[in-house]
């Protein structure tokens, strides 16, 4: 008794097409194929620019996946953008270089930040912006406070994988490292974060944001020759940003206790 194949169902060439487009990995062209299809039939739109146009959206969501990505790896405490500083509140601030900065340029050029300036002038948020600027730019960013990473560097160096530890950080075209000076360093951590940037000398960006100027460093890294050998490194191609000014969390703070009264 002879057996007929199986014959084809009129969605076939439909399921097919969905199961090729999940191996392949195009999430944006399965959902919108169907879709676009029916727009470009509508339009009249030959098939090669019905192609293009689904290429160039699974393109942009490619894009936006791994800007996502990108800035989930930054490990940003919250995500802040210049759209949202106040630069008329910092007038000591050199907007623009700050813009010109958000740019990334000096990231291909292994230059270094520097923002100085006393307490709730707004250096984190500047950091945190210009860090979300390198992500969105393609670039990968590590943000961390200079407690905790001396904390990470220490750990790694106990637990016998210091150098894997090195390497990870070495990934990142960009490392911020954040409130600098606070917390006073142990020997051994202001060694290994003096190893950490003369690593990154000249072969990657470090941005650090600090309340000290740089002759109070030595009161963080417990040494003049340290302190003088690490600044000698970060300060050789760098980009200086002056933040000094009343404090903006105090000024927003005293806003909210005493609001203007209406006249």
């Amino acid at each position: 008794m002879s057996t007929q194949p199986d014959m084809p169902t009129p969605d076939t060439p439909q399921v097919l097409l969905e199961h090729h487009l999940k191996a392949l990995r195009l999430p944006t062209f399965l959902r919108e194929y169907d879709k676009v299809a029916r727009q470009c039939a509508q339009e009249k739109t030959d098939f090669p620019r019905y192609l293009l146009r689904l290429t160039e959206l699974e393109l942009l969501d490619r894009e936006r996946r791994a800007t996502e990505r990108r800035i989930r790896q930054a490990r940003f405490p919250v995500v802040k953008s210049l759209d949202s500083f106040d630069f008329l509140a910092i007038p000591s601030l050199n907007k623009t270089l700050v813009l010109e900065l958000a740019r990334c340029e000096f990231l291909a050029r292994k230059e270094n930040l520097l923002l100085l300036g006393n307490s709730g002038t707004g250096k984190t948020h500047v950091a945190l912006a210009l860090g979300l600027a390198a992500c969105q730019s393609g670039h990968r960013v590590r943000f961390t406070t200079a407690a905790a990473l001396v904390s990470e560097l220490i750990e790694a160096r106990d637990e016998k994988h210091l150098l894997r530890f090195q390497k990870q950080l070495a990934a990142y075209e960009l490392l911020v490292v954040d409130e600098l000076g606070f917390v006073p360093l142990s020997k051994t951590g202001a060694e290994l974060l003096f190893e950490l940037v003369s690593q990154r000398y000249e072969r990657a960006s470090v941005l650090v944001t600090s309340n000290l100027p740089f002759d109070e460093w030595t009161e963080v890294f417990g040494s003049e020759r340290l302190t003088g050998a690490l600044l000698d490194r970060l300060t050789h191609h760098v980009h200086i940003l002056e933040m000094n000014g009343d404090s903006y969390r105090l000024k927003q703070s005293r806003r909210k206790r005493n609001p203007p009264s209406d006249r």
